[in-house]
This record gives structure tokens, C-alpha cells and sequence, in this order.
């Protein structure tokens, strides 16, 4: 054998193990999606429930009700990964920003304090929130006692504003650590760039404008055009802590709708079937963004 056989078979057995959990977390579930073409009744065995073909896709879009839900629920989806999109230059900006602290102890601070909420749980950041926003939370608290409002504001129990909260806390929790990669990439920037628009005459701003920020933007599209290919995933943590009764139809995107059909409603087959075209509608927009950036950019991302 080859050297370069040798090091290429060394380099495939170093990645095995994570092609081996990818394919147990990310390929063999697939199997389940065989439950969307039968009319699946826990705890039953599958060969004891009615094979009923694509009935379920049908009756996403026979039934008035169901489509109606379904409606609101895209909408939903739609204005928050919107949102996400809308606020994804703020990791990009807080990078700049803390890349040009000068004091490294002080850098150092602020980037533990910003990425620290990324590892906290949705279920304690609902717990602050509560603690801090519910009728009887510090701020009502704190406002009834001045005497600004007579009654308590109903912040958490309401359905306005409610795509504003969760952008706000989304932001909150992954701004620190959404910036770690942009600071990689700063990181990568060649220090003599800086070192001929200083002897320039150039000030910090133009630095900023004129080499970081141009430096970092095939990073930013990057994950710009990932996001995108995400538009439908918004994920269910987040939501399924902060849903209440008050807000669940501003609140209920596509899966958290998905978990409510599936476990509240106890149709696991429709929920299955829901799953399905929302995994090939989120493979045809990581495909057509694929196309994208080879056409603009010259590279694709995958």
C-alpha cells in the first residue's frame, strides 16, 4: 500500500465515528417517515394499524380548518426566520466591535459574559423572564410601587408583540456566541493589511470599513445563505417554553405545530406527514441557494 493510501485510510478511519453518528442521528430516523402513509394509533405495532396511503397530505389541504391553522402557522414561521435573517448582521457587528477592545482583560469579560447564555437552557431563560416580566414579576412590581401603571402589565400573557419577544431573547442568547466565528475570521486577516492603512494615515472606522468588514463578509454570506436554506426550522425550545394559552396562535410556528399535532393532538401521522414537506420544502431552498452562490459567488456552500 501506498503512502498516500496509508494517510488517506488513516484520515477516513479519524472521521468514521462521526460519519457513524451522523448517520444514527441524522439518516436512520428517516425510517419513521413511514408512519405518515399509515394511520398510526401508540401504542400500537405498525402492522396493526390501517395503511392509508397519502391520506394525511391529502388532508392538509382538504380540510379547511387544517389549512386555515396551517396558514397562521406559516406565517408564523415566516416572520421569525424573517426576523432571524433581518438581525443576522448584529453577531457581525458586535465582533468588529469587540475585536477592537483594546484591553485584553476587559475583552475577554464581555465575550464570557455574551457567549455564557448560549449554554443556558430555554427552560432558565424562561424562568428569568417570568421572574421578571410576569404580573408579579420585579418590573410590575417595581412599576406599581412608583405608581406608574395601576394594574400589572401582561407582557408574557399576551399575543402583541409577541415575534418582537422572541427575536429579543433569541438575540440575547446566541449574540456572543454567534460572534465567535466572525472573530475567527478577524483573527485570519492578514495583520499587514492593518499595518499599511495605519502608516495610510487611516483611522479606526476606516480600518473597520475598508478591511474587516470586507475581510468578514464571504463568512457572513456563508452562514447568511445557510440561514436561508433554514427558513423553516426555526427549532421548538424556545417556543414551546415561552407558548401559553394567551399566545399560542402568534407563538406556534412550524415545529412547535409539528410537537403539538404530534403529542397534544395525538396524530403522530400527520405530524410525520407535516415533517416530510417541511424537510424536502428546506432541501430545495438549500439547493436553490446552493445554485445561488455558485452563480454570484463563484463557490458553492456544499
Amino acid at each position: 500500500m501506498s503512502s498516500k493510501k496509508k494517510e488517506g485510510y488513516k484520515l477516513f478511519l479519524l472521521i468514521l465515528p462521526f460519519l457513524i453518528l451522523c448517520f444514527l442521528f441524522s439518516y436512520y430516523p428517516l425510517h419513521g417517515w413511514i408512519y405518515a402513509l399509515y394511520d398510526y394509533k401508540a401504542p400500537l405495532k405498525l402492522s396493526q394499524c390501517e395503511f392509508v396511503g397519502l391520506k394525511w397530505f391529502k388532508t392538509l389541504f382538504s380540510n379547511k380548518t387544517q389549512v386555515s391553522q396551517l396558514i397562521k402557522v406559516m406565517e408564523n414561521t415566516f416572520a421569525m426566520s424573517l426576523l432571524g435573517i433581518a438581525t443576522s448582521f448584529l453577531p457581525v457587528l458586535f465582533a468588529v466591535f469587540l475585536n477592537e477592545i483594546k484591553s485584553k482583560k476587559f475583552k475577554n469579560v464581555i465575550q464570557t459574559l455574551s457567549t455564557l447564555p448560549n449554554f443556558i437552557s430555554w427552560t432558565l431563560v424562561y424562568s428569568v423572564a417570568f421572574c421578571l416580566f410576569s404580573p408579579s414579576g420585579m418590573l410590575n412590581t417595581l412599576l406599581q410601587n412608583l405608581g406608574a401603571i395601576s394594574e400589572p402589565l401582561k407582557i408574557l400573557d399576551s399575543s402583541k408583540h409577541v415575534w418582537l419577544q422572541m427575536i429579543l431573547w433569541s438575540t440575547w442568547k446566541g449574540l456572543g456566541w454567534g460572534a465567535i466565528m466572525y472573530l475567527a475570521a478577524i483573527a485570519g486577516i492578514d495583520q499587514e493589511m492593518y499595518d499599511a492603512a495605519k502608516v495610510d494615515g487611516a483611522g479606526r472606522m476606516q480600518i473597520i470599513k475598508n478591511i474587516t468588514i470586507p475581510s468578514i463578509m464571504p463568512t457572513y454570506f456563508v452562514m447568511l445563505m445557510l440561514s436561508v436554506a433554514n427558513f423553516l426550522n426555526n427549532g421548538m425550545d424556545q417556543y414551546f417554553v415561552f407558548q401559553n394559552s394567551f399566545n399560542k396562535d402568534s407563538i406556534q410556528v412550524l415545529d412547535l405545530y409539528v410537537y403539538n399535532i404530534g403529542m397534544t393532538g395525538r396524530s403522530l401521522s400527520l405530524a410525520t406527514a407535516i415533517g416530510i414537506l417541511k424537510s424536502v420544502v428546506s432541501l430545495t431552498l438549500l439547493v436553490i441557494v446552493n445554485k445561488v452562490s455558485k452563480k454570484t459567488r463563484g463557490e458553492s456552500i456544499i
